[in-house]
């Protein structure tokens, strides 16, 4: 959490001085002495005391972390955005360092006013140096460019101002290289005056020989220096990669089928990028959004606990006890995962829920479809195929928020529902038979209502069925719903089937019935093949919802004289 402070305040330090520095450079395109004017004004806060000590402490720290952070990688495979923040900051040093020797080291070392006139005669007039100077100037803008750009694009309202940002992205650098160029081309002028180069170069003249020098030699040491520095860097990851050898590997078997294997001290995101397998981190592994998280299955028990950032951020999104931060999490064993967001997911995603994210859970689940609903469009307009459809959707979904029920899924001509998840099972299993009589009710009087309109009154097929079930927000992370997947809501959704089988408009399983505690011996009972199961399962089909009705009463009669019939206590858990 520091490190990121640190990082974020150094940065907006650098960036406040980058974007008056390129602001000066821009009054060139009036005149040179527009850009001197302007560069006193300037010079009074970053060349004070205060203003050094924060400009020079930023760039030190800043590019102290950017070692740190080449340091701390394990593989240096990453998306391409990582790769050009993390190159273009490493460069900075190498093309500023002459840059910085030969003006203010200059100015401290020969006590001399290092002015416009002077810089730019220098950089403008050596071919080598003006080409230099205008790298330099491109690099730290897109460097700073890509860093605001991946620090704001997680805010709220960055995408609305992205526009004006973006102008000021492309203008600014314009103006400084304009404002430099015409300032150069001034000073190609001021060269063929004798006395006024004479003026320019008065105090570097007017220095001893072994001072001129030391400046020169300076700008190269610094480059050099940095080089080792670098080069120490790199030569450190290569003994601790030796040293985690020895630590041993562990293998994450992914949902895909894959089996990857990683270094014990690498996260799980580096593991991943290592072999090459897509997987989401918008904020390039640094904590700050959960794009990256997973489901952990196996070896859960085996992980550190998570760190105090790592938790901050999952409870941002309520994540549930099995969920981790990829870019986070060092496992030290074996472990199965399953991402939570797409491998493309954007920003959007970063702190909403997506993919499947839940927990088990023992629920009624409810599959309805209307019955050929593909002849409504004959003979009719699309307009009014859409009108009927909207008027059933309008009145099933009534139906389940009058009896506690959840609309989870749309699907064409049908819907699931949940019941029980703010509930017992029984209680959830006694609202879902409410509910599937309240649907038939309310189905009853949408036919009298467009009698006028139908050639044959409305037929739906209820299914119910309940069991344990993963419960959670899952779907894409731009319209994620809460929902339910699981064996035992599939066998729910071929009860509905089953219902034009057995010629019933709802089919119940036993277990809904045990559950419920209500006996439907009465009504045919059956054994319902399930596709892909080797065991039918026994169901009940139900024509008669009046008695259905009368025979839940007689069992939740206790209830009703305590707080009323299983009901909308559970609307929309």
């Amino acid at each position: 959490m520091w490190e990121r402070r640190l990082r974020l305040s150094s940065g907006l330090i650098i960036a406040a001085y980058v974007i008056t520095h390129f602001y000066n450079h821009g009054f060139g395109i009036i005149a040179l002495d527009a850009m001197e004017s302007f560069r006193f004004k300037n010079a009074a806060f970053w060349q004070h005391p205060a203003g050094s000590a924060a400009l020079y402490g930023a760039l030190t720290l800043h590019f102290g972390l950017a070692l740190w952070s080449l340091y701390r990688r394990r593989t240096l495979r990453m998306p391409l955005w990582e790769a050009a923040q993390l190159g273009l900051g490493l460069a900075v040093p190498f093309m500023l360092a002459g840059h910085v020797v030969g003006t203010r080291i200059n100015q401290w070392q020969l006590d001399f006013d290092v002015g416009y006139p002077y810089v730019v005669t220098v950089l403008w007039n050596n071919d080598w140096l003006r080409i230099k100077q205008m790298l330099l100037l491109l690099i730290v803008w897109s460097h700073f460019c890509v860093g605001i750009h991946f620090w704001l694009r997680l805010k709220r309202g960055y995408r609305r101002a992205t526009p004006l940002l973006f102008a000021a992205a492309v203008v600014f650098p314009v103006l400084a290289l304009t404002g430099f160029a015409r300032a150069g081309l001034e000073t190609e002028d001021l060269m063929l005056n004798p006395d006024a180069a004479s003026a320019i170069f008065a105090g570097w003249n007017a220095a001893a020989s072994e001072q001129r020098q030391l400046i020169l030699d300076l700008q190269s040491w610094t480059v050099y220096g940095f080089a080792g520095i670098i080069g120490l860097v790199l030569a450190a990851r290569g003994v601790r990669r030796a040293r985690e050898k020895r630590r041993g590997r562990y293998r994450i078997r992914h949902v895909s089928g894959r089996v990857v294997s990683g270094r014990v001290g690498q996260t799980v995101l580096e593991a991943l990028r290592q072999a090459r397998v897509p997987h989401a981190s918008v904020c390039g592994g640094r904590g700050r959004c959960t794009t990256c998280r997973i489901r952990v299955g196996d070896g859960i028990e085996l992980l550190a606990p998570p760190s105090h950032l790592e938790t901050d951020a999952l409870q941002r999104i309520a994540a549930d006890p099995n969920v981790r931060l990829a870019c986070q999490t060092r496992p030290a064993a074996d472990l199965s995962i399953a991402p939570l967001v797409p491998s493309d997911a954007g920003p959007e995603a970063a702190g909403a829920a997506g993919g499947v994210s839940g927990r088990e859970q023992r629920v009624a689940a409810m599959f309805v479809d209307l019955r050929e609903s593909t002849r409504l469009g004959e003979g009719r307009l699309p307009y009014d195929v859409v009108f009927i459809l909207n008027q059933f959707f309008a009145e099933m979904s009534a139906a389940l928020a009058a009896t506690g029920g959840h609309y989870a899924q749309f699907a064409g001509d049908g819907l699931m529902a949940l019941y029980g998840m703010r509930t017992s099972l029984k209680r959830g299993c006694q609202q879902a038979l409410y509910g599937a009589i309240e649907m038939n009710r309310r189905l009853e009087e949408l036919n009298m209502r467009l009698a006028a309109e139908l050639e044959s009154p409305l037929r739906m097929g209820i299914g119910v069925h309940c069991g344990d079930a993963i419960v959670g927000t899952m779907g894409p992370p731009n319209s994620p719903n809460l929902s339910a997947v699981g064996d035992n809501v599939n066998i729910a959704a071929r009860l509905e089937s089953q219902s034009k089988v057995l010629n019933a408009p709802l089919v119940i399983s036993s277990q809904v019935a045990d559950e419920a505690g209500v006996a439907l011996g009465e009504f045919p009972q059956h054994l319902a093949p399930v596709r892909g199961r080797g065991a039918s399962v026994p169901v009940f089909a139900v024509s008669d919802f009046a008695r259905l009705e009368a025979l839940l009463d007689a069992v939740t009669g206790k209830a009703e004289s305590a707080g009323g019939r299983p009901g909308s206590e559970g609307a929309g858990a």
